[in-house]
């Protein structure tokens, strides 16, 4: 039995000045971040380097793309991933002390 469930869709991002800007730098970012990494992939890597290469590009044009033209509707990865790595940090710190504590 398939169950669909329609979500409500998120709502307009609030502008505020500078904001359209700091999209598109982190929409160059993330995919910059991604053609980094794949340099560090050993060389006989075969297809992989174009193809991911490829679709980084296209993923970073459709990104810069939403940042400037629908910034309304642009998320911020950078806040995404943060909001992650400041939890494991947090959660890290806590076994640190944890384990000063015995």
């Amino acid at each position: 039995m398939w169950l669909v469930v329609a979500r409500e869709p998120a709502p307009d991002a609030p502008y505020w000045p500078g904001r359209r800007w700091l999209a598109a730098l982190d929409a160059i970012a993330w995919p910059a971040i991604g053609f980094l990494l794949l340099s560090y992939l050993p060389r006989p890597a075969g297809i992989v380097l174009p193809v991911v290469g490829a679709a980084l590009a296209w993923i970073g044009l459709a990104r810069v793309r939403t940042a400037l033209w629908m910034n309304h509707r642009y998320r911020f990865t950078t806040w995404r991933l943060g909001r992650v790595v400041i939890f494991l940090l947090l959660v890290a710190g806590a076994l640190k002390l944890a384990m000063l504590w015995r």
